[in-house]
């Protein structure tokens, strides 16, 4: 399957780079170290927005072509995303041992239990009050693993004849999208005063972390595919449409005037769309996250996202920091380390496990 890509997007990979540090920062940092960028940083939970609306697009860019013509085997292409995913997401849980003791005593009994059995099976992400379980960030791939199930059968679906038919297409998307966060503005059925990055809620937990009302960001980025055959890579257009992309989302997230609720995912899916048509050119923004060194740690991005909360965790844990003398250099010694257990994770786990993996189950 792989033999058959197209060429590679260098510059979306390079974005992820950026989009995985920022969860980092959002999750162990202080938004103000940031200066001008801390609206980015305290809205760091956008990047797994993105992120969602990515997989689509990048799946659609390597296999939409075979899923139309049929040529497309479902059962080999679900295995080769197990085994690209699997081996890291089962580490990551490992490493959550002493998350996973703190379970026991933040849930029920038969929450606890319920949260054992479901979160290695990838399934944790549909019941709310334990979508974070074991590994705060896991929830994403319980949404990712339900979307690569269906994804054959979205990348099958004809193509528009006409440019505005893809655009019709887009736009009722981002409008459904919207749907579950302006009910939630509507109704606010957890009754909260303020609704931010620090609330918690059973209806605000069902939205941000349960994978139905991400699922049009991903079909976003499905169906973008699309759109993005319609543009020359060499187009101007691509330049605008990146910065109109960057611009836009820096712009709404320094207003603070979007509901919490609407941003933190349906409302960016435009600009989201317009960052990855731009990055998916060739252009002057294109040539700088092309930069070797983002691409370098883009690709072992998955790895950081997912492994870095646990990480952390067991990093200040261990009083490492303090008997090396190190804790002066804190949090940006951190930092580093995790970028560098990344790299690590993705060249001694991820790629090997991948290739026997695949080898075992004919992937």
């Amino acid at each position: 399957m792989e033999a058959q890509k197209p060429a590679r997007l260098d510059a979306l990979t390079g974005l992820r780079c950026f989009a995985a540090l920022n969860i980092v920062f959002f999750h162990f940092s202080n938004p103000d170290w940031f200066g001008v960028l801390s609206p980015v940083v305290n809205a760091g939970y956008l990047s797994v927005s993105f992120f969602i609306m990515l997989s689509g697009f990048v799946l659609a860019y390597n296999y939409a072509g075979r899923a139309r013509e049929g040529k497309l085997d479902k059962v080999r292409f679900w295995k080769a995303r197990f085994t690209r995913l699997y081996p890291v997401y089962l580490l990551s849980l490992v490493l959550g041992f002493q998350t996973y003791l703190g379970e026991y005593a933040a849930h029920t009994h038969q929450m606890f239990w319920l949260g054992t059995f479901l979160t290695p099976l990838l399934l944790q992400g549909w019941v709310p009050e334990i979508a974070t379980f074991g590994n705060t960030p896991a929830w994403t791939m319980s949404a990712e693993a339900s979307y690569y199930v269906i994804f054959p059968w979205i990348a099958a679906l004809k193509r528009p004849d006409r440019l505005i038919g893809h655009l019709w297409r887009l736009g009722g998307l981002w409008l459904l999208g919207m749907v579950p966060g302006t009910l939630y503005v509507i109704y606010n059925p957890d009754h909260l005063v303020k609704v931010d990055r620090f609330s918690s809620a059973p209806w605000l937990q069902a939205l941000k972390f349960t994978p139905l009302p991400h699922l049009p960001s991903f079909v976003f980025g499905v169906l973008l595919a699309g759109l993005d055959e319609y543009i020359d890579r060499d187009s101007h257009l691509r330049l605008w449409l990146g910065l109109v992309g960057f611009a836009g989302i820096y712009v709404i997230l320094q207003s603070g005037v979007a509901p919490y609720a609407l941003i933190h995912d349906g409302l960016l899916m435009p600009l989201f769309g317009c960052l990855i048509l731009g990055l998916a050119g060739k252009n002057l923004i294109a040539h700088l996250f092309s930069f070797s060194v983002f691409v370098f740690v883009g690709e072992s991005s998955y790895c950081l996202y997912l492994m870095h909360f646990n990480l952390w965790n067991l990093l200040h844990a261990s009083g490492l920091l303090p008997l090396l003398h190190l804790s002066w250099m804190d949090p940006w010694i951190s930092y580093a380390i995790l970028i560098g257990l990344g790299l690590l994770t993705l060249h001694v786990v991820e790629k090997p496990a991948q290739k026997v993996l695949r080898q075992w189950m004919g992937a």
